[in-house]
Parts: structure tokens; sequence; C-alpha cells
């Protein structure tokens, strides 16, 4: 007797606005700033070993990244500064995970990462790829944020940030203050619609869920 074909591992994830999104094959059509946002304001920056009454989200992050990226740019065009909200969407599906474990995952992890990067900025109106001047900006911006981050909520200790991620701008500093996830998400989701009409593309559409 023939025994039935396995059926393939399951690669999508309902969202709660009712989309279905292929992991392995983003369709620009199945993504929905709602979902980004409520999935980054629920997902923790350094594993949750951070202090504080609440996780700082990477919602909170991308936010604190775009105003980093206008610092060190000012006048940047509001496509990437778009752009540098988005720079971590793609975790609202697959979190955030560590850089030594990003390393230990490898091609595959980073792929994956692409194409849902590249299916958002279509969804979104940007360029699926990234100028590489932008890219380097937004990196730098992150690299700030996260030495503010590991000073002031993941116990790091000044030198030891400063060789891991190297010094912030001359006088720079900023006070990080983790939100609960509904004020971070909420944040999230005004500065992404003022950036996209800034930018030319007008407000998102609502989400529906498909008939």
């Amino acid at each position: 007797m023939k025994r039935a074909a396995a059926s393939p591992p399951r690669a999508w994830q309902r969202m709660l606005s009712g989309r279905r999104l292929d992991l392995l094959d983003p369709s620009p059509l199945d993504i929905e700033i709602e979902d980004i946002a409520h999935g980054l304001a629920r997902v923790a920056r350094w594993n949750g070993q951070t202090t504080g009454d609440h996780a700082f989200s990477v919602a909170q992050h991308s936010v604190v990244v775009e105003e980093i990226c206008v610092h060190l740019s000012p006048g940047l065009d509001p496509r990437w500064r778009l752009a540098a909200l988005l720079h971590d969407a793609s975790e609202y599906v697959i979190g955030d995970m560590i850089s030594p474990f990003k390393a230990a995952l490898g091609y595959d992890y980073k792929a994956i990462e692409q194409r849902l990067e590249q299916a958002i900025h279509i969804r979104f109106g940007l360029p699926a790829r990234t100028p590489a001047e932008i890219r380097r900006l937004i990196k730098t911006a992150d690299r700030v944020c996260a030495f503010f981050e590991a000073v002031q909520l993941a116990g790091f200790g000044r030198e030891e940030s400063i060789a891991l991620f190297g010094a912030p701008p001359p006088g720079y500093d900023i006070e990080i203050e983790p939100l609960a996830p509904a004020p971070a998400q909420a944040r999230y989701v005004e500065r992404f619609q003022s950036l996209s009409e800034a930018a030319g593309f007008g407000p998102a559409a609502p989400s529906s869920a498909p008939g």
C-alpha cells in the first residue's frame, strides 16, 4: 500500500489582520503596517535582558534609529527616513536574533530576511534594494542606538560599548525609556504615516482580512 506523500512543513504565519504571509515567498500584498507595528512592539531587543518595567521593543528602537539618521544627515529625504524606520521590519515575523546567532545560522537566515525586507519595501513604495550609502547611514545610526541601549539598559560599560559599537557622535546624547507595547506600537504607526505622507506615498490603506 502506497503511503501518502507528507505535506511540506508550514512556512506561513497568519496575522491579526487576517493576512497569511509566506515566509519563504512573501508577497507585498500580504504585508500591513498594523501587523508590523503590532509585532515589533512585542519583540524585545537584547532578548529582553534589559532594565525597566518593559522590554525595549524593536518598534521603539526603529523610531530612535530614524531620529538618529536625521541627526547624522540633516535634510535626509523622507523616503530614506521611512527606510530607516522600516530597517528591522522583517523582525515582526522572524524575531530579533542577536548577531552571534545570525552568524551561526548563516546564508539561509539572511536570504529569508532579505526577501522579507524587499517585499516590505515594495509594499510601501520604496525601492526593493536600499542604496548602499543609505544602508551605511542606517547601519551607523543602528550602532549609535545600540551603544546607548547597551549603556543605559543592557548593563554594558561605556568602554565596552565603544569597543563593540563605536562611540556616538561627539556631543550627541539621548535618554532611552522603554515604552509598554501599546504606546510603542502607536508611536511606530504614527511615525510611519507621517513619513509615508511626507515621501509622497500618501497614507497606507487600512488593512482588511482577505475574503
